[in-house]
């Protein structure tokens, strides 16, 4: 077969993406056994048509989800565009809550554009100290992407070992992805990335370091671009609650039936990296800049959350109004909570995006603050909007009989009738809007709403971290003093006071 590294047709429909992912064998195990074809196995194909959404999403609203290519001239997915204006990073927030709205789930390209947007300002400036070529390199790389209009997935999370150890100090050092031998043509890296979104849907992966490193950990700061199919790659499909579901049979019981997200486990065994396709080799100085500007991109690109609370938000309503009781005070008080938290994780994700600024390189990248504060919120309010939906679904959102049950010849009739709700809703409806909830709070995509909010693009702490470095409380301190007559400062000299960070971005005109 033709790698898919070098095949040159464009990519532009949904269904042109499937068809692009047949015949690369692949090496992927689900359930202990290798799975042959990917695309047809009933568990992944949902995840794969989530993402065929992107394309198709390109079509039908261009100027949404599409931009023209400054390599090429072409229209390509805005998920290969590099951000050159704050407009640029607000209408990926405005895509990316239009998709999670589409599918109820992780459409799984987010992570591939954060990783090349961040990549494009570090690598200009690690040129610029080190007079490297990994920026021309970049550009050269995107250049073929945007050629073909592939997936490129972005592979940071590694599986750390002791967390206590640098990655060089680890008893084996796999637990960290690593340089394993050099040649005149590039390198090979050994080790393993966790939890990887969409990276069997990609075309290509762009691997980085996962953490700050030091001096002895050179050669575990590699950034560089891998076809899926490369030699040496095996993927271990993750399970997700309930996932059997779509191995029996019919549309009910999944809840989302047609879409679903995918995570799985990459082991690189000897994978080789050929010079061209290296961003980063050895300068472990500029990692904690690569990691903290992918992380500002991508925490603020969880307002993808909010799209698909908004689809909670409606099941629940519709629940709601299925069992007789819209209008009764508590339920619409509980819809309002539900929407409440969902317009907060959107709001502060777009006001991220709305204060980017331009970086050395002419790409624009989000304000760190409020992208950690959106994050943050997002490992909190899903849960909430999750259980208030679990509120309102009641006790059969956990105790549902099956759709085998509903279909029985003896007891199916039974259930239509004791299952019902108001006379005029028809039985399955109201199961398909029950199991529709199971899935996003208890379910496959629970797992993309509930537990990557929590744990997707840093844990908690991750962003209470960041955001303790740029609250600037000496400034506050200094803001309470005057107005409190501790200290005396003319008004003029607070306004035109040397600010950075955060609040140089709020009162930039």
């Amino acid at each position: 077969m033709t790698s898919n590294s070098e095949q040159t047709t464009k990519i532009q429909t949904g269904e042109d993406y499937i068809n692009s992912l047949r015949g690369r064998n692949l090496k992927v195990y689900l359930f202990g056994e290798m799975v042959e074809e990917p695309v047809d196995h009933p568990i992944i194909r949902p995840s794969i048509n989530a993402l065929a959404k992107t394309y198709d999403l390109a079509i039908a609203a261009p100027e949404l989800a599409s931009v023209i290519s400054p390599f090429t001239g072409e229209r390509i997915s805005r998920f290969l565009h590099v951000c050159t204006d704050a407009k640029d990073l607000v209408l990926q927030n405005k895509m990316q809550r239009k998709l999670g709205q589409l599918t109820g789930t992780c459409f799984q390209r987010c992570v591939g554009m954060d990783a090349f947007n961040s990549l494009y300002s570090v690598t200009f400036e690690m040129d610029e100290k080190y007079q490297t070529s990994y920026h021309q390199r970049l550009k050269e790389f995107l250049t073929k992407m945007h050629r073909s209009n592939y997936v490129v997935g972005g592979a940071m999370t590694d599986v750390k070992g002791d967390r206590s150890l640098a990655p060089h100090q680890q008893t084996d050092q796999d637990m960290f992805l690593r340089i394993t031998k050099r040649t005149d043509e590039g390198v090979y890296v050994t080790g393993a990335k966790a939890h990887q979104t969409g990276c069997i849907n990609s075309h290509w992966m762009v691997v980085m370091p996962t953490m700050r490193l030091g001096e002895k950990d050179k050669d575990f700061a590699i950034v560089g671009a891998v076809p899926v199919d490369a030699e040496g790659i095996t993927y271990i499909y993750g399970r997700q609650s309930c996932d059997t579901r779509a191995m029996e049979g019919g549309s009910i019981d999944q809840g989302n039936a047609k879409y679903g997200g995918q995570e799985a486990m990459v082991i690189f065994e000897d994978v080789f990296i050929p010079t061209e396709n290296i961003f980063m080799d050895g300068e472990y100085d500029f990692a904690a800049m690569l990691v903290e500007r992918f992380t500002a991109y991508h925490r603020r690109s969880y307002v993808c959350k909010s799209g698909v609370g908004d689809v909670l938000i409606g099941a629940a309503a519709a629940v709601a109004e299925m069992n007789g009781v819209p209008k009764v005070s508590h339920i619409k008080d509980k819809l309002v909570e539900m929407t409440h938290l969902n317009e907060t994780i959107y709001a502060t994700g777009i006001a991220a995006s709305h204060q980017g600024y331009e970086t050395k390189s002419g790409a624009y990248i989000c304000d760190s603050m409020l992208s950690n504060t959106c994050k943050h919120h997002v490992t909190k309010m899903p849960y909430e909007i999750g259980r208030l939906a679990q509120d309102l679904a009641g006790g059969l959102v956990a105790t549902l009989p099956s759709e085998q049950d509903l279909n029985h010849p003896e007891i199916g009739k039974l259930l239509r009738k004791y299952l019902k709700g108001k006379a005029d809703v028809p039985t399955e409806d109201r199961m398909r809007m029950l199991r529709l909830i199971e899935n996003m709070t208890l379910g496959r995509n629970a797992v993309g709403y509930l537990t990557e909010s929590m744990h997707g693009a840093g844990s908690p702490q991750a962003q209470r971290i960041q955001i303790g470095r740029a609250m600037q409380l000496e400034y506050k301190k200094r803001l309470a003093k005057i107005i409190a007559g501790v200290i005396e400062e003319e008004e003029k000299d607070l306004v035109v006071a040397e600010l950075s960070g955060y609040f140089e971005r709020v009162f930039k005109i």
